[in-house]
């Protein structure tokens, strides 16, 4: 395990580490996650045997730190993440993001393009004010105040009822007021959206649809742009658990198609 301070408190955000070879692959979970629960089984797989693989949580998530002092926003995030890669010498590295992961990835792009090579986006919001559902416009549906301390267990409780037991075995892990306040913030996007930073990012672009999900919006309009628009049979939103194989050969792709590294190897603070 290693980590990275992030804000002027000294809060740091952690990660877990398999050594290899090459550009690092960098996978980020989707709100209420973690990544090493989420990524793990695929880091497996042979076809990233020997790779250097970074599994990161971002603040107030798995086993980073949850400062009640932290906006959570997607840029916030994003700064917490470039903090995590630039401590661990990673430099145009393949960023893998899941759903609220995918967004913060791009972000990054934006904001560090330095840190990013290839761009893997699974489900990652696009745009601001997504419909109502039981991830982050029904936590952002309260209050901050009703969601963390609300009557009969506040709306944390309702909504670790509502999500199902896959995502609340990892939500529940979450704090509370990070949940809250990354969950609002998705919500209400970025400026410019995160659709926009998508778009004129200058690094190869994969984004994973699930099929069960639906058609992806304004999905003519990425593959205009460069974007490797990619429906995944028999999959809903959390395609790595849905199709690891189709999952697996996407991230697989960009990991071989980035070359040889160049970069230090060295990681951050270890515990």
């Amino acid at each position: 395990m290693h980590e990275a301070r992030f804000d002027e408190r000294g809060s740091v955000i952690r990660w877990t580490e398999a050594a290899g070879d090459g550009p690092a692959v960098v996978f980020v979970h989707g709100l209420g996650a973690a990544s090493t629960v989420y990524h793990a089984h695929i880091a497996a797989r042979p076809e990233l045997a020997g790779r250097r693989i970074l599994f990161v949580d971002l603040p107030g998530h798995g086993i980073s730190d949850r400062p009640h002092d932290f906006d959570y926003s997607l840029e916030s995030h994003a700064d917490a993440l470039a903090a995590a890669l630039d401590a661990a010498g990673v430099r145009g590295g393949v960023i893998a993001g899941h759903s609220m992961g995918g967004s913060v990835a791009i972000v990054l792009a934006h904001r560090r393009p330095d840190l990013v090579g290839r761009l893997v986006v699974t489900e990652g919001n696009l745009d601001p004010f997504p419909p109502p559902a039981a991830g982050s416009s029904g936590i952002a549906s309260y209050t901050e105040e009703e969601f963390v301390r609300g009557d009969g267990g506040g709306g944390f409780a309702r909504v670790l009822e509502r999500v199902g037991p896959t995502w609340a075995a990892t939500m529940r892990l979450a704090d509370p007021v990070a949940l809250y306040r990354s969950a609002a913030h998705l919500r209400r996007g970025t400026d410019p959206v995160m659709r926009e930073m998508f778009v004129h990012a200058r690094v190869p672009r994969v984004y994973l649809q699930g099929e069960l999900s639906g058609d992806l919006p304004g999905a003519d309009g990425l593959r205009a742009a460069g974007v490797d628009v990619v429906t995944v049979p028999g999959a809903g939103h959390n395609i790595m658990f849905d199709n690891p194989d189709a999952f697996t050969e996407s991230v697989a792709a960009q990991a071989h198609a980035a070359g040889p590294s160049t970069a230090p190897s060295a990681a951050g603070r270890a515990v």
